[in-house]
């Protein structure tokens, strides 16, 4: 059916076949952008929250990580549920969860309100992701696949940095008492067209006989256990008891205890995860790359954000139009990874992460250079967009490497193991980064420019950590 070139989908020659696969990811990427959207774009509305509802610094932390445990909770048994019945039912549930869950945290009257509408929000976001990757994967095959894994890698990209951007447009236009407000409200409209939609372009379930698999109840359960006991003391910053980092190990002994259920399980019946995939080394290593990757790529903007408004006074816009760059070269450069990852391969991958380390590490030596009173903003902004021009040849390469040998009945766990992976990492990333940040900060006697650039320089580290493990998989690939 996939001839050897896939049509543009704006080619006026396309088959409806193709305009239509081409239209359904259209609908997915404009969810995905929507979903990961709300990861970043609620940093900059803390402040008017705080003061709207009189919120706790402990409610905060939740509005903010409880998105991401949730989303984090249900990324894999998602993605095995869209495998089993039909990734269409799967994502407009979600969808129309997300939209729902956004109208209520724009209502929400008290902290509670709004923490148990973030929660439901990103369980919703963990129910559609997987969706949109195994949709990938089902209807693109072999290097096809590379443009439509640029396009989401685009989407990844600028969602995640333009969050703060959009978060304080819609502050500024809604002004401090209720802009937080339209950081969910955006979201209603947008979600109601995406649900019409993916009923109508999304395909039912996979070409084939019906598939009737059970989803391996204990399954979810011990992995939802183990994801919840090594995420919680990771997003939940505010608890200063060291008891926390019990939750670590049982955590670790929970996923375990899920990979040996697995093993058995899959001796008998369709496992919610298949561990087989790990011996797949374009798999692992890709895993463990975006895994690593996302610990340093996700804290970058946590600390900036923290840096630009608490340290040097920046309104919450001018915060969100400094990340712009990085989110313009990420962009544009995803477009172009994408298109040649099948030509140049993990080398690709390992280049990418070199970039960033690069534009990363000329931030923070800029910055310990200029002068006093120098605009940051306009310092950073060529470093930046270097590293996001990395960050593209990053993210949308690797996923295709990943998952290009994961059959497609295993698209939607494969690509939900992958993504947690990358909700762990990012949470471990910011609780590590913002960690040396505060620390730093403390030791310096507030010292906001201090702080950032040695907490810069651990995600530079981190990162770098993402390019070793990339070289090792280069270095495999050219073994005899």
């Amino acid at each position: 059916m996939s001839p050897a070139r896939t049509p543009r989908p704006a080619d006026a020659t396309a088959s409806p076949g193709d305009r239509r696969r081409w239209q359904a990811l259209g609908v997915g990427l404009v969810a995905a952008f929507m979903t990961l959207l709300d990861v970043s774009i609620v940093n900059v509305a803390v402040p008017s929250m705080d003061r709207a509802l009189g919120a706790s610094p402990s409610d905060l932390q939740w509005v903010l990580s409880g998105y991401a445990l949730t989303f984090g909770l249900v990324l894999v048994p998602a993605g095995r549920f869209g495998d089993a019945r039909g990734r269409r039912t799967a994502f407009v549930f979600g969808i129309a969860l997300f939209t729902l869950a956004s109208a209520l945290a724009g209502l929400a009257a008290s902290p509670a309100w709004l923490v148990a509408a973030r929660l439901l929000q990103g369980a919703a976001a963990g129910v559609v992701n997987p969706q949109v990757t195994g949709l990938i994967q089902e209807l693109f095959r072999g290097p096809e696949r590379g443009r439509p894994f640029g396009l989401l890698g685009a989407t990844i990209g600028i969602s995640t940095a333009v969050g703060p951007l959009l978060g304080g447009l819609l502050i500024a236009v809604g002004g401090e008492e209720h802009g937080w407000r339209w950081v969910f409200f955006v979201n209603v409209p947008v979600g109601i067209v995406a649900v019409l939609l993916g009923w109508r372009l999304l395909p039912s379930r996979p070409a084939g006989p019906a598939n009737h698999r059970r989803l391996d109840p204990v399954g979810v359960l011990l992995l939802g256990l183990g994801v919840l006991l090594v995420l919680l003391p990771l997003v939940q910053q505010q608890w200063q008891s060291r008891a926390k980092w019990l939750l670590v190990p049982g955590g670790l002994l929970a996923l375990a205890g899920f990979g040996a259920w697995e093993w058995w399980y899959a001796r008998r019946r369709e496992p919610l995860f298949d561990l087989s995939l790990f011996r797949v080394r374009s798999y692992a290593l890709g895993s463990l790359i975006a895994l690593v990757y996302f610990g340093g790529f996700t804290a970058i903007f946590f600390i900036f954000t923290l840096y630009l408004q608490n340290g040097l006074g920046y309104s919450a816009l001018v915060a969100g139009v400094a990340i712009t760059p990085f989110a313009l070269g990420s962009a544009a450069a995803s477009a172009l990874g994408g298109r040649i990852v099948n030509r140049f391969g993990r080398p690709l991958v390992a280049v990418g992460l070199l970039t960033v380390v690069v534009g990363l590490v000329t931030v923070v030596g800029v910055l310990a250079l200029a002068p006093a009173g120098a605009v940051v903003p306009w310092l950073t902004a060529a470093p930046l967009l270097v590293a996001g021009l990395g960050s593209g040849l990053v993210i949308a390469p690797n996923q295709t490497l990943t998952l290009s040998q994961v059959p497609v009945p295993e698209a939607g766990s494969g690509a939900g193991m992958l993504q947690t992976g990358q909700r762990i990492g990012s949470a471990a990333g910011i609780a590590a980064v913002g960690s040396v940040f505060f620390s730093s900060l403390a030791g310096s006697d507030g010292d906001y420019a201090l702080a950032f650039r040695h907490s810069l320089l651990l995600a530079a580290a981190v990162i770098a950590l993402a390019l070793v493990a990339a070289l090792v998989d280069v270095t495999l690939g050219h073994r005899p």
